[in-house]
This record gives structure tokens, sequence and C-alpha cells, in this order.
């Protein structure tokens, strides 16, 4: 079994990579496979890393606050995008840029930050707000994946919603 480390680990790499070589771009198609990958790939991270998520306590409250984060970061994600309808095709399709890839650089370049100073740097005084709070390592590295997988998750739903309400396409002109 990996560490909780090399599980947060795992888990940012596979949702920055993934994220950015799908979005980052003028012209990214969105497909329904491009919105299914994202819940796919949820559907086997979380059997895979989350073996027994806390129901209860301050655990769920870390848990919980995890989700919240992730909420939040996947729509300021969305909004980061930009969504059309392809002149060319007509089908809708995305941009995104050099802001949209820092915020996730950053997002999760914070998140294996924690990850790793709860490992190496601030290792005791975080066991001792543990024991005090009573949080389980389980649920501080449950809410990290929670968040992880929420922001991708939002950010999924609210490019398929946004891909949804575009206008239209125009009818090309018949000849007579």
């Amino acid at each position: 079994m990996p560490s909780p480390l090399t599980e947060a680990m795992i888990v940012n790499g596979v949702v920055l990579a993934t994220v950015l070589a799908t979005d980052l771009g003028s012209a990214r198609k969105i497909t329904r496979m491009r919105l299914l990958r994202p819940v796919i790939a949820a559907a086997v991270i979380v059997p895979l890393f989350v073996s027994r998520p806390v129901t209860h306590g301050n655990g769920l409250i870390v848990e919980i606050a995890g989700v919240i984060a992730g909420l939040l970061g996947g729509l300021a994600a969305v909004a980061l995008m930009g969504v059309y309808r392809s002149p060319q095709t007509g089908q809708p399709a995305s941009s995104a840029g050099a802001p949209y890839a820092i915020l996730w650089i950053v997002i999760i370049g914070a998140r294996a930050a924690f990850s790793y100073g709860a490992a190496h740097w601030f290792k005791a005084s975080l066991a001792s707000w543990c024991i005090t709070n009573q949080v389980t390592t389980a649920a501080i590295t449950d809410g990290l994946i929670f968040m992880a997988l929420a922001m991708v998750l939002i950010r999924t739903a609210g490019l398929g919603i946004r891909a949804s309400r575009l206008p239209a396409p125009a009818l090309a002109a018949q000849p007579a």
C-alpha cells in the first residue's frame, strides 16, 4: 500500500497532467468523451485512494472543507475558460491560456507542498493538531483527494453547462 504522501502526489500529478493536456489551447473540442473522462477518472481514483471516508466529527469537517475548496477552485477554473461555438465546425469548443494553467499549477502545487510538508517540514505540529482536534491523517488525505476531484468535476460540469447553453449554430445559406 503506498504512503499517504505517495497517494497525494499521484493524484496531484494525474490531475495536473490531465487537465492541462485536455484544456490548454485555443480550440479544444467539447465532446461527450471530454466531459466523461474526468468522471471515469474520479470513479477509478476514489476506490483506489479513499478506503473509508470519515463520516463524523472533525475529520468529516476536514473532508467537507476539501470539497468546498475544490468547488471554489473548479468555479474559478470555469471562469478562466472561454466556451464558444467553433466557426469552422459549429460544434462547442473551449479556450484556456496562461491564467488557467497558472491557477491549476498554483493550487496543485500548494496541495503538493502541503502534502510534502506534512510528511517532512511540519510533521510534529500537524500530528499535535490532529491529536488535539481528533482528526486522522486519512481524513486529511481524503480531504485533499476530495478537493482535487471536486475541482475537476466542477470544471467539467461547468464546461458542459456552458457548452449546452451556446446558441444554436447559424444555418448555412441555402442556394436558390
